[in-house]
């Protein structure tokens, strides 16, 4: 469905039955890279999957400073209102994640519980972050000349996505075919508003998030990990799973696992805990095998 709302139309994938779940994809991805994911979580929730300003069937206007973080926390917000729905679980994956999280900031009130999928507070630093924009305002530019498919290669060629090599082609090649059907004008709009670059740094706030958080990783991915890890020891009611075998999109990689994980966490949850474990503390565990 499209929900429309003030300058914008989002798209939105719903299913299931129970307390909303929100889930917010990554960069170049869209509602309907979840796959499985929404199957597994719509047994006991009522998941809708959106279509994040520049990406998949949702509008890519042509104006960069509409895809500003906190233009897209309140699209977010008053598309709940036009559906509806007061309060809500969160789940974003990376960029998606980063939203999910500045939501939770902004509009606490409106967050049951919170997922974080391979996502960070963004860089506190601002000689960093003004750095890490000058590099996203050149991968847009580079969208714009080169064209979708030649960027959306060159993106997943990174290390950060080494670990899909493992997988079986033809979900690579699917995820890939979802990827190019976004526009080039939406994919570098979104590296300039969306960007972590152009994100606030939500570090200083994490110690006042009283929302119950869960904060997964993959544990190929060392990088995220370590953030994840940085964060878990800020944010008061937060734990951390890592799932194993997988890389930065555990939701991608290790689909069963992903879900067993967030079902357990979630209160409408009903799956079983085998494939979750403690592995450090009461706030680590990990996902994929028992110990």
């Amino acid at each position: 469905m499209r929900v429309r709302t003030a300058d914008l139309a989002l798209h939105v994938c719903r299913r299931g039955r129970g307390a909303p779940l929100v889930l917010l994809h990554g960069f170049t991805g869209s509602a309907a890279q979840w796959g499985a994911v929404v199957d597994g979580l719509a047994v006991s929730h009522d998941v809708l999957a959106v279509d994040v300003i520049g990406h998949g069937l949702s509008d890519a206007p042509p104006d960069a400073a509409r895809y500003g973080f906190e233009h897209c926390i309140a699209d977010l917000a008053r598309t709940l209102d036009a559906l509806g729905i007061e309060r809500a679980h969160l789940l974003g994956y990376s960029m998606g994640g980063r939203i999910a999280l500045g939501f939770a900031v902004r509009q606490r009130e409106r967050v049951d519980h919170l997922v974080l999928e391979s996502a960070s507070a963004g860089i506190a630093d601002e000689e960093e972050r003004y750095a890490r924009r000058r590099q996203d305002e050149a991968l847009a530019d580079q969208i714009e000349r080169d064209g979708v498919e030649q960027f959306v290669d060159a993106w997943m060629a990174q290390p950060l996505f080494a670990s899909q090599r493992d997988l079986a082609p033809e979900p690579v090649a699917a995820a890939r075919r979802l990827r190019l059907q976004n526009s080039a004008r939406g994919l570098a709009n979104s590296l300039r508003g969306l960007g972590t670059g152009a994100q606030p740094s939500f570090w200083d706030a994490l110690h006042g998030l009283g929302v119950p958080t869960l904060l997964v990783v993959g544990q190929r991915d060392a990088k995220f990990r370590r953030i994840a890890e940085l964060m878990v020891d800020r944010l008061p009611r937060a734990r951390m799973v890592e799932i194993a075998g997988a890389g930065h999109a555990t939701h991608f990689e290790r689909p069963e696992a992903f879900v067993a994980a967030v079902s357990a966490f979630l209160p409408a949850g009903r799956a079983t805990v085998s494939a979750v474990s403690t592995a450090r503390g009461p706030g680590h565990a990990r996902a994929g095998r028992a110990r």
